[in-house]
Order: C-alpha cells, then structure tokens, then sequence
C-alpha cells in the first residue's frame, strides 16, 4: 500500500484547476488565497514569487523550478519584487479546458509558468500534509528529480504544441505532478531525520505498519499486531510509531478509518452499514456515533452535504 498516495487520495474533493500564464516584462499578479494546495512551474523565463501571508522572503525562480503552497496562502508572482502588483480580472482569462490561459505585461522579456489549485478538504488535512511547510521550493538541479523534470518537460510540451489527446494528457501530467512535488520532497529531507512524516515513510519499522493500516483498516489490529508488522517489540513499537507520526497507532488507526468512511460516503452509493464495516466498526451505531464525534453530522447527513457542495 502508497501511503502517501492514500492520504492524499483521502482528502482530494476534485479535479485541479489550472492556467497557463504567459507574461512580459513589466508584470505582477496578485493570487489572494485559495480552498486547497496551489502550484507553479516555471516553463520558460524566469520570476519571482512572494507570499503576501507569511514572512518566507522573495524566492527567484527558473525553468523547471517548482512551487509548491501547501494552504493556498495569498502571494505574488512578478518579473520583478518592485513591480507593482495586480490583480487579474476574469475577463483577462482565456483559453478553454484542459485549462485556462492569462497573457499580461509589457513587451520586455517573457516568462511562461504553469500555476494550479489542488482541491483538497483542509478542514481535516490529514497529518502528513499538516507536517508540510507553507512553501515548498524545488529547484531544478541537472539529475535531481528526474521523474519530476520529466513531468515538467513533458507539460511544456503538450501546452506549448497542442496535439491528438493533449486533452487527456495534460490532466494526468498535473494530477500526477502532486505526487511527484510530495515525493521530492520527502526524499530531500535529511536521513537522519528521526521525526516526521518523512522519516515514518521510510523507517523500516513504521513504515510497515502505517501499510497494514492503510491497506485493511477494518482488520482488528491492536498495538501488538502492528507491532508484529514493524518487527519491534510493543513497547518499543508504541514509542517509536508516536514520536514520528505525532499520535500513538491506535488513534491514528482510528483517524485513517474514519478518513476511509468519510470518502466513501462522499464517492460511493454504499449503505451506510457496509461503509461502517469497511471502516471497521462491528455496528452502524458505533460507527455513526464515532463519525458524529469527529465530524460533527451523522454519517448520512455528511453524506447529503458533501454531495449538495459538490
């Protein structure tokens, strides 16, 4: 089992939204803040951004380098940290799906970016993106990331001349590219982390466990078993698994397991009693109770919502 991809799964609500912005010198936008996670890759030219919401200083960015907000915090995108910002009006974008387009500026030297919304519940963000900081920066490093540059040129290439299935192409690349900014990084964090989501992925003995949770969370696990899976013994496995997640296995068990339920009411016509099993509950009543207590509404009432927001 992906744990990375599971959680992130558990919290996507919909497809990103995406617009190719091409500017001149001179230029600035300014992106208020979004619902979600948002992006920017550089295609051509070069920018600078600067979020207006927290005290991250300017950052010069290139082709292929990459972005990543994790909250969708207002912030700028400019030529230039003295440009004067703007913001975009609605009729100032163009294009049609798979995205949109934005041309502004001058007649000075061009820039070609690719900026993006994830659509994730951030109400309950599950913890390993809560661990994340506000701002991720990717540079691009010849041979670092070569999933990711690949990702990066092969968009480049399908905005830049459109063809036969660009349609379905340039959806997965940016659904896609999620994973790959995540997986980057994760594996730029230093080895001897000991703490964090980034260590408990690779640890030999926690990162078993947290994929048996994952892959059957209606299975009756105890700390024992999970600790079986880690190959630790129980006292030894309870700690390690705390310190690095942030919660001890069973409340994050129980966290994963309503998760679970949360997305099937919200994706399948399941009965509630069958999500209620999938979730692992012995009965629709504790399950509903359960439910209740973490997200305020019943399990069926979440459900009617979710889909009337939808």
């Amino acid at each position: 089992m992906d744990v990375l991809s599971e959680a992130l799964a558990s919290m996507r609500t919909g497809a990103p939204h995406s617009v190719r912005t091409d500017g001149r010198a001179p230029w600035a936008l300014r992106l208020p803040p979004t619902a979600g996670a948002g992006f920017h890759v550089v295609l051509h030219g070069s920018c600078w951004i600067y979020p207006t919401e927290t005290s991250t200083e300017p950052i010069a960015m290139g082709p292929g380098d990459v972005i990543f907000v994790r909250d969708g915090s207002g912030h700028i995108l400019a030529d230039h940290p003295d440009t004067p910002p703007e913001i975009p009006r609605p009729e100032q974008y163009t294009g049609h799906a798979p995205i949109g387009a934005l041309r502004i500026g001058g007649d000075g030297p061009a820039a070609s970016l690719l900026c993006g919304n994830y659509h994730l519940d951030g109400q309950r963000p599950h913890p390993l993106l809560k661990q994340l900081p506000e701002v991720i920066y990717l540079p691009a490093r010849h041979g670092r990331h070569p999933e990711l540059a690949a990702a990066i040129q092969l968009l480049g290439a399908e905005l830049d001349n459109p063809r036969i299935g660009s349609h379905g192409i340039v959806p997965a690349l940016i659904d896609s590219l999620l994973l790959y900014i995540l997986r980057a990084w994760i594996e730029d964090q230093p080895q001897t982390d000991s703490v964090g989501w980034a260590a408990a992925l690779r640890d030999p003995a926690v990162a078993p466990a947290l994929a048996a949770m994952h892959d059957d969370p209606s299975a009756a696990w105890t700390v024992q078993s999970l600790a079986d899976e880690a190959g630790l013994s129980r006292a030894a496995f309870a700690r390690k698994f705390a310190t690095m997640v942030g919660e001890p296995p069973l409340a994050y068990l129980t966290r994963w397991r309503l998760t679970t339920a949360a997305k099937l009411l919200r994706e399948d016509d399941l009965a509630i009693e069958k999500v209620a099993t999938r979730a692992g509950y012995s009965s629709e009543f504790a399950f509903g109770k359960a439910f209740k207590r973490e997200y305020g509404l019943a399990p069926g009432q979440y459900r009617r919502q979710s889909r009337a927001a939808a």
